[in-house]
């Protein structure tokens, strides 16, 4: 009998702490898209998008980390809790230095959020700058004296 009820008591106990652990308040990180396509920019001319999110959760969201794939892309992001309901966002400058063709970047979001880590994207082709006209040059082939 003192099995029976001992069992029954843990098996209670596990129980409860399942659902305490269902009810405790997380912070939700919701992006209206992580995708962005730059379609055609320059060699050595930096472009930047913003990747915006809300906390839709019910606790404060605070972004650990966020990580770009390489160095040619910069993250910048908030490093004060985002409170629920709050909305914010980050920005993602891209270098593409002298590299010329199709690029695609990932920047891993972490955070303290029920939905875990988020991958972020961008991408585009990078094309050589135009090279400017050259305006004409008068040349004088007339012989006046």
């Amino acid at each position: 009998m003192k099995k029976i009820c001992l069992l029954l008591l843990v098996a209670f106990s596990g129980m409860v702490q399942a659902q305490t652990k269902k009810n405790e308040a997380k912070a939700i990180i919701e992006f209206e898209f992580t995708t962005h396509d730059f379609g055609k920019v320059y060699q050595g001319k930096s472009v930047s998008c913003e990747f915006n999110f809300t906390n839709k959760g019910k606790a404060p969201l605070v972004l650990s980390s966020v990580q770009p794939g390489c160095g040619c892309t910069t993250p910048e992001w908030p490093k004060e809790p985002i409170m629920p309901g709050q909305k914010s966002k980050i920005k993602a400058i891209y270098n593409p230095g002298s590299y010329k063709g199709k690029f695609g970047k990932g920047i891993t979001v972490q955070s303290n959020a029920e939905n875990g880590s988020v991958l972020l994207s961008i991408k585009g082709t990078v094309e050589e700058i135009p090279s400017e006209p050259q305006s004409p040059v008068k040349i004088d082939v007339g012989g006046g004296f």
